[in-house]
């Protein structure tokens, strides 16, 4: 297990989203539901934290963190965050608007990781192992054709 959290490099599936500064927020709670969505058809035991201001980078303006339980390690591993950047990545792009004023204005720039493969597959590992092998959540079945993995 040690080594799924120390890993540089994994595969991960990104979000990004450009946004309407007056609906960057309702897109960030869409990517948060997102998450918790896919983590619920998982039937992982998962927690969402939103980070304090002193946990954030200088480049997010809010940030949820999506952790599931290590019953092997006995603690809580990140798969996942969510942030809202606000304007910092557009202002650098110069990805901009005019506003019904005609007013130049900086569109908002959201992303996240949308799971973290390898702590997941660990998760899965740990939550549905069995005598028999490991017991596949049910969404995931028809991908594999089996209820099991011996």
């Amino acid at each position: 297990m040690r080594g799924l959290n120390r890993l540089h490099q994994f595969d991960k599936v990104e979000i990004l989203r450009v946004e309407h500064p007056e609906c960057s927020y309702q897109a960030l709670d869409e990517m948060v539901n997102h998450v918790k969505t896919i983590l619920q058809e998982l039937k992982l035991p998962y927690r969402i934290l939103r980070l304090c201001g002193g946990d954030l980078g200088f480049t997010s303006a809010l940030t949820y963190d999506f952790e599931v339980f290590s019953t092997a390690q006995d603690r809580w591993l990140e798969v996942s965050s969510v942030s809202n950047f606000q304007s910092y990545q557009t202002y650098r792009m110069k990805c901009r608007f005019k506003d019904a004023a005609g007013k130049i204005q900086f569109a908002h720039s959201l992303n996240g990781s949308s799971l973290a493969l390898p702590r997941i597959f660990a998760a899965i590992v740990e939550n549905y192992q069995t005598e028999a092998g490991i017991a596949l959540p049910k969404v995931l079945q028809p991908y594999f054709g089996a209820e099991n993995l011996v």
